[in-house]
């Protein structure tokens, strides 16, 4: 998947950020608890708590739950935020305004709406940061 290349990168995010840009948002948060798992007091432990959570926030989109959605999308930035950018090579500050946009995007949104969010707006997509290396 462009983007997304498996050598350089732990193989869980790799996972996620596949399942992610196919819109399998519950099989990415799934991917990626594994790891969380591993750490989740550690140092690391909130990225990936934050990363699930934004994940988690379509999962209740796919679903025509909004608030829900946006209860996920903005406890995500409060683990997210406590992270330099890029940090695990991924734009931590892009994807907190992402979780703020769709956040905002769940709130504006009507609550029974027989449309999904999802198909209304652009879909959501994550890579790996790229370095440029200084010549």
């Amino acid at each position: 998947m462009e983007g997304i290349e498996a050598d350089e990168h732990d193989p869980h995010l790799v996972g996620y950020l596949r399942c992610f840009n196919a819109q399998q948002f519950y099989e990415a948060h799934d991917v990626l608890e594994a790891l969380w798992l591993k750490d989740r007091t550690g140092l690391d432990g909130d990225f990936f708590k934050g990363l699930i959570q934004f994940a988690g926030g379509f999962v209740h989109l796919q679903k025509k739950r909004q608030r829900p959605a946006k209860v996920l999308f903005l406890r995500c930035t409060t683990y997210l935020c406590k992270y330099p950018s890029p940090f695990y090579a991924l734009d931590v500050e892009g994807i907190i305004r992402l979780a703020k946009r769709w956040a905002a995007a769940a709130e504006a949104a009507e609550p029974e709406s027989d449309t999904e969010l999802l198909a209304k707006l652009p879909s959501p997509r994550l890579a790996f940061h790229q370095a440029i290396a200084a010549g």
